[in-house]
């Protein structure tokens, strides 16, 4: 049976990637970019699935980050890392939410980060975001349970995306490290020693989001190796 599939911020990196890997399975995938879609805007969020029409799986890929101590961490760098990480995945969530619970069926994954599961220095607003990110599929899977309907997170570790990327370079600006030091320094922040992939991920909210895995609800997937175990 053909799905309606949504995966906000997917355009790119860990959100093409599941696309890619929902169409691979004849979905109707829709992966809009801020563009189309801006989780952070009620209106925005509110039209956009107005439009589409009931949603079988969403995929709360949308995400920002940056880095600092939190001492120099800014209102606004705060704010804006919780309107996309936080509020964006609460927006489109509580958007699909009523037609999933009038048809007994559908699939909630939210793509968060280790953060979600540990703190890590000079990610302040990152960290806070994605926790309750986590904690949002949580407390929507205690509301669901039973009824058909789940939500669940993934939680990988720095993934190959442009976002490490950009991560990799200011270590090595701040650091004197050349880029391919930095890079190594971050994989070997989890016992895999290597970057994810972004089709690791997107294997892992392909399972979730499956119809065999009705009985996996409010849990976190955890992506790393082994580091984190839950």
């Amino acid at each position: 049976m053909t799905r309606l599939v949504v995966v906000t911020g997917g355009t790119r990196g860990i959100g093409a990637a599941i696309a890619e890997r929902f169409r691979d399975r004849g979905d109707e995938v829709h992966a809009p970019g801020r563009a189309e879609c801006d989780v952070t805007d009620e209106d925005s969020v509110t039209g956009f699935f107005a439009a589409l029409g009931p949603v079988d799986v969403l995929v709360n890929n949308a995400g920002v980050s940056s880095s600092a101590p939190t001492a120099k961490t800014t209102l606004d760098s705060w704010a804006a890392q919780w309107s996309v990480n936080a509020t964006g995945a609460f927006l489109c969530t509580r958007a699909v939410l009523p037609s999933m619970r009038e048809r007994s069926t559908g699939r909630i994954v939210t793509v968060a980060s280790t953060a979600a599961r540990a703190g890590y220095r000079y990610t302040a607003a990152y960290t806070a975001s994605k926790h309750a990110a986590v904690g949002l599929m949580r407390a929507v899977a205690a509301e669901v349970a039973g009824t058909g309907v789940t939500a669940n997170a993934v939680c990988p570790a720095f993934v190959r995306t442009e976002m490490t990327e950009r991560s990799v370079r200011r270590i090595a600006e701040t650091t004197g490290r050349s880029e391919e030091e930095a890079e190594a320094a971050l994989a070997s922040a989890a016992p895999l020693g290597r970057l994810i992939e972004p089709a690791e991920v997107a294997f892992a909210v392909s399972f979730l989001a499956a119809a065999e895995a009705a009985a996996i609800n409010g849990q976190t997937l955890v992506l790393d190796g082994g580091g984190i175990q839950a």
